[in-house]
């Protein structure tokens, strides 16, 4: 029985965060971010700067950095680095602990609002 979560790739994990963030998979942004990362096939644990890579791929698609689901998107990736273990959790689960994660405890309004949209209680 295995003792460590299965090594993900970035892209993985990237693409497991944006299927979090957009379950109908139709927000062109997100698509957007989702191919900045097709090419990372290597174990995320090897990435030197996961933030740097998500802070790059966030930029080209939401420059000014108000697109709640990309901020997400970027959150979830971060959050699911630290915690592999929890790829498969429940995304309303996922979604509440990134946005904790991410905002020491306090989202800004527009992610606040996005989240209570998408029926996520922090």
């Amino acid at each position: 029985m295995p003792t460590e979560p299965e090594t993900l790739s970035l892209f993985d994990v990237a693409k497991r965060a944006v299927e979090i963030c957009d379950p109908p998979g139709t927000d062109a942004a997100l698509g957007d971010f989702l191919v900045q990362f097709e090419d990372d096939d290597e174990p995320i644990t090897a990435v030197e700067s996961v933030e740097e890579r998500v802070a790059i791929a966030s930029e080209g698609v939401d420059a000014d950095v108000g697109d709640p689901a990309v901020q997400m998107a970027g959150a979830v990736i971060l959050y699911l680095a630290r915690r592999r273990d929890e790829i498969d959790d429940d995304p309303d689960h996922v979604l509440r602990l990134a946005a904790r994660a991410e905002y020491k405890g306090e989202p800004p309004e527009f992610i606040r609002d996005w989240l209570v949209d998408r029926g996520v209680k922090l």
